[in-house]
């Protein structure tokens, strides 16, 4: 059983965020993840410089009715909610004055697009700590 990021870290998400994993066809990924699943994540204008620069910010998966899917050994949906955690609280700042509502976003593995998401809620980002 999944024990959640909140109860890990004492404090809540930073943001929730709608997505949609990527098709095949899309060059998405071949398979669906679990809960537990450690992408990175990357806004639309971290592809406007020479490199890629991948957030380390998590998603923890939740049901259509908001909740947290709690089982590790099924398969998340194609498309839903997510929680989505900043790895390092240091990391914070920076994000406090990028990460907006309507931004769009992508989980990422190495430099390919696996989703696409849209932030559609703040909720800790600005109250979390940002020091270790």
């Amino acid at each position: 059983m999944w024990i959640s990021y909140e109860e890990k870290r004492n404090h809540p998400p930073d943001f929730r965020v709608r997505y949609r994993f990527l098709t095949i066809d899309e060059g998405g990924r071949n398979e669906l993840p679990y809960q537990g699943y450690r992408s990175d994540f990357a806004i639309e204008a971290d592809f406007n410089r020479s490199f890629i620069d991948l957030r380390i910010i998590h998603p923890e998966f939740e049901e259509e009715n908001g909740k947290l899917i709690l089982e590790e050994t099924i398969k998340i949906h194609n498309s839903g909610t997510a929680r989505m955690w900043i790895l390092f609280p240091k990391s914070r700042v920076r994000h406090r004055n990028e990460l907006v509502i309507g931004m769009k976003g992508y989980f990422m593995e190495g430099n390919k697009k696996v989703a696409e998401a849209e932030i559609i809620e703040i909720i800790g980002l600005h109250t979390n700590p940002s020091i270790e």
